[in-house]
């Protein structure tokens, strides 16, 4: 790998790396989320020092070039934040029922409640 390319992609792993824990740090994105980028920002920088392993891994794959096996990681990568999105969206969708329900069902209580003092008081009066 050229030395330019080399410290351009040294750079943006660290970059993300730094930006997603200060994110963290002032908790504009939760850990759960984080889990993935760090991951990704560490591989990347252990593929740049160690490009030869980039290159066992492309043989080992049977990809034609390097840079075949970083874009198949990256899909890989982005099938891996697609299926945690959903898995929180699934999370999401079942506490919005059942805060939904127990609406439904304090309110019905509450007007239970409600015409019963309405009907006990028209019975004093």
């Amino acid at each position: 790998m050229p030395f330019q390319q080399q410290i351009f992609a040294l750079f943006i792993s660290v970059l993300v790396f730094v930006v997603v824990v200060d994110l963290v740090r002032r908790r504009r994105l939760r850990e759960e989320y984080s889990v993935l980028w760090l991951a990704t920002s560490v591989i990347m920088f252990v593929l740049v020092i160690r490009y030869e392993w980039l290159v066992r891994l492309t043989n080992w794959i049977g990809a034609g070039l390097p840079t075949t096996t970083l874009f198949l990681f990256s899909i890989i990568f982005l099938l891996m934040l697609c299926v945690q999105f959903c898995i929180k969206l699934s999370k999401l969708s079942d506490q919005i029922k059942n805060l939904a329900q127990e609406n439904a069902l304090m309110r019905s209580e509450i007007n239970h409640t409600t015409n019963k003092g309405v009907n006990l008081s028209t019975d004093q009066g």
